[in-house]
């Protein structure tokens, strides 16, 4: 076992680095895929400006803070999405049979599959949020300390564990429910579309489930008020954020395990 966890990095960036050689064969078409993936996503960035052109604050938080919070949760999805996200088109396999394949070759079928057809045109949403961060970062004043500094990007770094969870539970629910893609979908973009905004504004009951159910404000918006020294909703502590890791080990325990049984369901085709 531990052998097989200390080559699978190795055998992983093996898939991923085939797969980018394959996508760079044509580096035209891979700029202009880059640029519109850039495009795309920074709509979701134009609309808050320009809804901040009517006011001043938006459930509590300015125009340089909201960037902060839709900096952070682009960027964690984007890190998710770039490295884990093939693994939701694992259903397909599971229709077609072609996960036995998988199967029978002597790499854990979870390296394949999270490698599969691996977008390296999927880094558009990561640099796009790295923009966006830099501007809230040189419009927000900030009394930094350590922990503050530190929290900042561990805080994405484990919100990107958080919701690459998430893509692999969506997955492995995918075992049970061929054709539930979109379920997961609307965890993962659909989390990231609601973690760009301060929770507080969606109501405690929208709060709590995102804290107690899926703990999506564990992403990046518990993390953000403590950087910015917001008080947490709910009369919650406010250094919940630096929960933020041992909420990501649960969630990568649970996704492990959801995988596993998964796999041990599976009984191909039939064909």
């Amino acid at each position: 076992m531990v052998e097989r966890l200390r080559r699978a990095p190795a055998q992983y960036w093996m898939l991923v680095l085939m797969w980018i050689r394959s996508a760079l064969a044509y580096p035209a078409s891979f700029v202009l895929m880059l640029f519109s993936t850039m495009l795309i996503t920074v709509t979701d960035f134009a609309a808050i400006v320009l809804m901040f052109s009517h006011i001043d604050a938006f459930g509590g938080f300015s125009l340089g803070e909201m960037a902060l919070l839709y900096a952070t949760a682009s960027m964690t999805l984007g890190l998710a999405d770039l490295f884990t996200g093939s693994i939701e088109r694992v259903g397909q396999r599971i229709r077609a049979g072609s996960l036995d394949v998988y199967l029978i070759r002597p790499v854990p079928a979870f390296i394949q599959t999270a490698a599969d057809e691996f977008a390296l045109r999927r880094i558009g949403r990561p640099l796009q949020a790295a923009v966006v961060l830099v501007f809230a970062l040189t419009n927000l004043d900030v009394d930094w300390t350590v922990a503050k500094g530190i929290m900042l990007p561990f805080s994405m770094i484990f919100g990107s564990v958080i919701f690459a969870a998430i893509f692999v539970l969506g997955a492995a629910f995918q075992f049970l429910a061929i054709d539930s893609a979109e379920v997961a979908s609307a965890f993962t973009y659909g989390g990231q579309t609601l973690t760009q905004y301060p929770l507080s504004a969606f109501g405690k009951d929208i709060v709590r489930a995102v804290t107690f159910v899926v703990p999506l404000a564990f992403v990046n918006y518990y993390p953000v008020l403590f950087v910015l020294g917001k008080p947490a909703p709910l009369g919650l502590p406010s250094w919940i954020g630096l929960l933020s890791p041992l909420v990501a080990v649960v969630m990568v325990a649970l996704a492990s395990l959801a995988w596993r049984g998964g796999l041990r369901r599976y009984r191909s085709t039939g064909s």
